[in-house]
This record gives structure tokens, C-alpha cells and sequence, in this order.
């Protein structure tokens, strides 16, 4: 529906902007074209986007006259990931595989893609035109309930609007401009939770007012009914990653059944595993074959010293019988793996994290196997009689384990055959696999590669309703890299891993890649993405397994260097806006202690914690972050507004009273800035500021108002 102000077109669209200049595209996307220009005597036969935007599936683009390649599609505003995949193959690196150059030179940047390589980014925004309001009721995003309270947003255009009103049968509530990014802004209002009907009224900046719905339109409707709860139990606690092979040995008589089950027992294409000292150096094999014994008993043992982190959240690497030391090729779902102990320490560690009052998730794999798993071992032995046939994407029989070209594997890989989660019998047993562990004790999943699964979306609809209805607090999280809201409605996750965050934004900005506006615009476009109950709870991760340690990262050298001061600053910087966000922070194991490792060198962030070692002021640095969140209610809130930025420095507060400021400048330079009205405490120094400051270089202060 539209309406008519002067000269100028407001659009009102429940679902979305309504635009008359993009009749190609649906409302709110962008039309953008992608191109693709082959080297001199470069033989293309296919060439296909691939990007976050289509789940990194392929979208065929066509060939010119001229030779190039090109495709336009429709986006939605933001910052999209992707890359050319050209003659079936997938580049390394879209920043220099043209030769040294970028494959596609309009790109407007480059992440890491979680394998070695980057992909190219693409940041699209609305063109500046005509006025609109967009509220999607549907959307957490829009409408949802946050910490208690009914939270309603509406986003317009940047710098539109004087005031927003909501109006609801109780009143008339003002609306605060949350969020601010270069192409928009949200505006948002809470109630308490209640039965509501209600509809937005405001004033533009031109002195024009407007209204959504239309005068004579009826109000929205909110039922009362919070179709998405929170998970109250995250609410001001830190995650930590543990991958159990490498953090610590509590059991070396169980250290040489790693070789019994190793994939290189059913697939002659995988190495000879080798059984290392903890302090042995990598080797070729580092990433997959090479065990160093960390188990169940070296996990408990070190409890008391996770707890003194302020651990409240565990995430275990897959902890299941498989054919690596990284545990994604299962052999078995249902059996604890020998090498890692057995299901009674399995229950012992379970049962002592939750006296701790730590929470612990598993590693659950529903996309490949291991060519060791009993299925698929059925299918090598007996071909199409197997009863499993269908379970799999077999191309030819008879074949040998680990023969890429015999059936469909992860990412071509022959070791990871790919599961066919669109056969009911499959769906059917993951689903009793997941519900088994949960029983167990666990207390909720990560979910490995969910977008590559067959029928992603419906599996995960009907795992979270299978898994809600026998455990309501269970914690659901997919790992998606890259900013995906479809995938947190409500109806599948309740967060995503959010590297979209903690390398996107801020890794990038600890960096020095990203202005303080810059970085302050990706965290408010971030944040209007997501709904604010699935903001607070977000997993949010800097560093994993599958990434480069931080300090690397940032400048620090990889194993046996010693970091510069500069990089150690740079940690801290980012660290403390990733534990001052909403959500949880997720720290990688060793990272707290100032851990190296570049994923380059044979995945050496993998490589075991010499405890022995520590960087006592990176670890108390943590210590004392964890302690923080404790300390200030208002990081334990779902709510973040965004305040200014200058040169190096960005700010936002937290709390619903906006009584926690955070203040970081990634510049080496001293940069002026002006506090908001009123005094503000440095909780780290006790000084008390107001007006204009100097934030020191490469660090961030966490202030408090002082309340009168």
C-alpha cells in the first residue's frame, strides 16, 4: 500500500519496500550484476556464482560476446560473500588466483572462507530515494520478545526521520533510533509482554507525517504468544570451544586406540596415523592423523580451571567414534570414541560441568559419515542390495572406500561420503541420534555444515521440534559463516555460529582494516539483521578450530614466535568488544593464554596447549573480562544502540537503560572524542569523565553512567 506526501512516495509495505525504480527485483533487493573476465587464452567452458546469498549453491552465469561472464541477481541489502566457480572447480582465493589478482576486480573486499582461502565480498545498499517504513511483523527482526519485554522495530531510510510513535491501544510510546548504517536506520520501542495492537506514527524530517498502517487500515496484531522464546540460561555467559584431541591428556592408557579406528583401517587412500608426545612437533598429518591423546579425563581435570574463566557454556569437537583426530568422519554416532574414554567418563564430565553450573553441547554431524561407518561400510560389501543404497549418492559399484569418484563426498572429499538426508530412514535416524544424546544429558547441539544438507531447512524444522518438545532449554546452533538471518526465524536455530561478527566486523576492525565508522555501521546493519532475542543468544566466535588463532591473526606470529605489543593490544582491543556484545562469547580453546597458530601451517591453531606456557596477562585479561559480565547487568541484556564514531574509535551502549558505554579506538594514535551528556566511570581505572576525552591507541574502555 503507498500514500501519496507532497512529492515524495511513502511506501508502507508489510512484506517489505515496494520501489517503482527496481520493477526487476522484489521489494527491498537490489539488482547487481557480477562479472567474471578470463585470462588470454584461458579455456572456460562453465563459470557459476556461488555466495552466501544462494546457500553456495550455483547460479550459471552466461558468456558474452566479448568472452566475459556475467549474471545480476537480486540482493538483499548487505554485506554478501562469494565466489566464482569456474570449470567445476573452486578457486583458493578470489583476491589473487587471476594471476596474482582479484578474480573479480568490483569486489569491495575479502574475508577468510574457513579454508585456507578468502572469499570476495560484496556490500550493497539501498539507493537514496523515496521514503519508506518497513516493519515485518513475521520477522524476529522486527517483532519479538527480548529479555521479557515485546521489542517492535521499524527501519526507514538514513536521516528521514524527526520522531516515531508507537501507538497501541495502552497509549502512545516513543520510539528511540536504535541502529544507524550508511543506507538505513531502526527504530524501536519495548512494552511489556502482553496482548497488543498497534500501528507506527511519525514525522519526517521534511515536516511531513506519516503512518503505518494506513488511517483507515486496522492496527497489527500481537497475540501476547512469544513464538520464539530466549533461552534464559545464556544470558551473561562465556562459551569456550574445546577440540578434545588437543587440550589435554588425562588418560594416556587410552592414547593408542586412536590408531584402531583411524580411517586409514577402511580407506587405502588415507595415511598411515601416527601416535605423537603432546610437545612433538606438527607434521603433514597434523590436521587429521596425528593424535596426541587429549581426552573425557583431561577435560574433567582442567573443570576447576575453565571455571575460573567464567565458563558457563562448553562446545565439544565431535567426542564420537570416527577415522580422525578431528572427529567429523563418524564411524559411529552412538558410540563414545576409545581413544577420547568411555560413556561413563563421558557421563562423570557431563555431571561435573553441570555441579560447575557449566552447560555443555556436542558436535553433531548429519551432512557425511566416515567411510568406516556401519551403513556405509554395507553399501561397499553388498553394492545395491544394501539396504542403505539410498542412504548415500553412489555413482558407481563396486568401488573402494575413498574413491572420490565413486560417490558423492563433502566438498568432493572421498573420506566424508555424503549422507542423503532427503530419505525419510536417514532423517529418521539423525533425529533419534541427536534426541539420544540430548537424553544423555548434553544440553544442546552445533550442527556441522547445516546449508549443505538435502533439504536443509525442513530437517532442521523438524529436528527443532522433535528436540523442543523433549528438552524445551535445549541450545540449537548451525554452524553458517556469513550474516543469515533465514536461519534463525524461529523455526530451525536459535543462533548461528556468527563469524559474520567476530571476523567480519570484528577482527577486521581490530585489524586496523576498518574505520571506527566503518565498523560501527557493519555492527548496527549486523544487528537490525537479527532479531534482539536471537541476538542475545548468539554464539559468537572470533576464532575456532577451522580459523587462524586471534593473536595470529592480528599480527602475532605463529607457533614458537613471541607477539609484538602491538598484537597484544589488539587482542585485548577485540576481545573485550567481543565479550561486551550482546550474546555469548565463545573463546577457542587457548586463546585465553595467548595460544599461536596459523591455519596455513597444517592447521597448527590445532595444535595442542602446552600448559607449561602462558601469557599471564592475556589470561587475566580474560579472567577479568568474564568477571565484568558478572559485574554489569547490562551485558547481559539483549540490547545495543549505537552511539558515534571518529577516525580509529567506535562506541555503542548496553542495557536498557543505556547506562553501559563501551569506547574502542583501533587507531596507534590518541583520538579526541566527545562522551555523552552526563558522567561516565572507566570501570577498569575508577576515573570519572564527561565532555571530550582522549581514548587511548589500540584499547577499549568499558564505562558506567553515573547515576545522580
Amino acid at each position: 500500500m503507498t500514500r501519496w506526501l507532497g512529492a515524495a512516495l511513502l511506501v508502507v509495505a508489510v512484506g517489505g519496500l515496494i520501489s517503482p525504480a527496481a520493477t526487476q527485483c522484489p521489494p527491498f533487493t537490489v539488482p547487481v550484476t557480477f562479472t567474471y573476465l578470463p585470462l588470454p587464452h584461458q579455456q572456460v567452458t562453465s563459470v557459476s556464482l556461488r555466495g552466501s546469498f544462494n546457500n553456495w549453491g550455483e547460479w550459471p552465469m552466461e558468456e558474452q560476446p566479448d568472452g566475459s561472464w556475467t549474471i545480476t541477481v537480486c540482493l538483499e541489502p548487505g554485506t554478501h560473500q562469494y565466489k566464482y566457480f569456474i570449470n567445476g572447480q573452486w578457486p583458493r582465493d578470489m583476491a589473487t588466483d587471476r594471476d596474482g589478482g582479484p578474480l573479480d576486480p568490483q569486489a569491495d573486499g575479502y574475508v577468510d572462507d574457513g579454508f585456507g582461502g578468502q572469499n570476495a565480498i560484496r556490500i550493497v545498499r539501498l539507493p537514496i530515494g523515496d521514503f519508506y517504513l518497513r516493519h515485518r511483523p513475521d520477522d524476529p527482526a522486527y517483532r519479538c520478545v527480548a529479555d521479557g519485554r515485546l521489542v517492535i522495530r521499524a527501519q526507514v531510510p538514513p536521516e528521514t526521520v524527526q520522531e516515531l510513535w508507537l501507538v497501541t491501544q495502552t497509549g502512545k510510546f516513543p520510539m528511540e533510533r536504535q541502529l544507524s548504517w550508511p543506507d538505513g536506520e531502526m527504530w524501536r520501542a519495548a512494552l511489556p509482554l502482553a496482548p497488543a495492537s498497534y500501528r507506527f506514527q511519525g514525522t519526517r524530517t521534511d515536516g511531513q507525517s506519516f503512518s503505518l498502517p494506513e488511517e483507515s487500515a486496522p492496527d497489527f496484531q500481537f497475540s501476547g504468544q512469544d513464538p520464539f522464546p530466549q533461552l534464559d540460561w545464556l544470558a551473561g555467559g562465556v562459551g569456550y570451544q574445546i577440540f578434545p584431541d588437543r587440550f589435554y591428556n588425562g588418560d594416556p592408557a587410552n592414547d593408542a586406540l586412536a590408531l584402531e579406528t583411524d580411517a586409514h583401517n577402511f580407506n587405502l587412500f588415507s595415511p598411515q596415523p601416527i601416535l605423537s608426545a603432546w610437545g612433538d612437533p606438527i607434521t603433514e598429518l597434523h590436521c587429521c592423523h596425528q593424535y596426541f591423546g587429549g581426552d573425557l579425563a583431561g577435560i574433567i581435570e582442567k573443570l576447576d580451571y575453565l571455571r575460573s574463566l567464567g565458563v558457563t557454556l562448553l562446545y565439544l569437537n565431535p567426542i564420537f567414534t570416527s577415522g580422525s583426530a578431528h572427529g567429523y568422519d563418524t564411524h559411529d554416532y552412538l558410540e563414545v570414541a576409545p581413544r577420547l574414554g568411555t560413556e561413563a567418563e563421558l557421563r562423570e564430565l557431563l555431571e561435573e560441568a553441570h555441579a560447575r553450573g557449566m552447560r555443555v553441547i556436542f558436535d553433531f554431524v548429519p551432512n557425511h559419515t566416515g567411510v568406516g561407518f556401519w551403513t556405509f561400510q554395507d553399501v561397499v560389501e553388498r553394492g545395491p542390495e544394501s539396504p542403505y543404497w539410498d542412504w548415500y549418492f553412489i555413482r558407481r559399484w563396486p568401488f573402494t572406500p575413498g574413491d572420490a569418484a565413486a560417490y558423492q563426498g563433502w566438498w568432493g572429499l572421498g573420506s566424508l561420503p555424503k549422507l542423503n538426508t532427503g530419505n525419510p530412514q536417514v532423517r529418521e535416524y539423525l533425529y533419534r541420534v541427536a534426541l539420544h544424546w540430548l537424553d544423555f544429558g548434553f544440553d544442546g547441539l552445533r550442527v556441522d555444515v547445516p546449508n549443505e544438507l538435502v533439504d536443509a531447512h525442513s530437517f532442521f524444522a523438524e529436528l527443532r521440534a522433535r528436540v523442543r518438545e523433549r528438552h524445551p532449554q535445549a541450545y540449537l546452533v548451525g554452524e553458517i559463516w556469513q550474516l543469515s538471518p533465514q536461519w534463525v526465524q524461529g523455526d530451525q536455530f536459535d543462533s548461528l555460529m556468527n563469524y559474520a561478527l567476530g571476523r567480519d566486523i570484528l577482527l577486521r576492525y581490530a585489524r586496523g582494516e576498518l574505520s571506527g565508522e566503518e565498523a560501527l555501521g557493519e555492527l548496527a546493519r549486523y544487528h537490525a539483521a537479527y532479531g534482539e532475542n536471537v541476538v542475545g543468544m548468539g554464539f559468537n566466535v572470533v576464532s575456532t578450530h577451522d580459523t587462524s588463532r586471534v593473536l595470529t591473526d592480528l599480527g602475532g606470529g605463529d607457533l614458537g614466535d613471541t607477539p609484538s605489543e602491538e598484537a597484544l593490544a589488539r587482542l585485548r582491543l577485540l576481545s573485550t568488544l567481543l565479550y561486551t556484545l550482546p550474546g555469548v562469547p565463545v573463546v577457542f580453546q587457548g586463546e585465553e593464554r595467548g595460544e599461536l597458530g596459523a591455519k596455513e601451517n597444517h592447521d597448527a591453531q590445532r595444535y595442542p596447549i602446552q600448559w607449561e606456557r602462558v601469557n599471564q596477562e592475556v589470561l587475566e585479561h580474560f579472567r577479568q573480562l568474564a568477571e565484568l559480565r558478572q559485574e554489569l547487568p547490562a551485558l547481559a541484556t539483549s540490547r545495543i544502540h549505537t552511539y558515534a564514531a571518529k577516525d580509529g574509535v567506535l562506541s555503542f551502549f548496553r542495557g536498557h537503560e543505556r547506562e553501559v558505554l563501551v569506547v574502542a579506538n583501533n587507531s596507534p594514535e590518541l583520538v579526541v572524542f566527545t562522551l555523552p551528556p552526563g558522567s561516565w566511570r572507566v570501570v577498569e581505572s575508577g576515573a570519572v569523565l564527561s565532555g571530550s576525552t582522549v581514548i587511548p591507541p589500540l584499547y577499549a574502555w568499558v564505562l558506567v553512567q553515573e547515576r545522580e
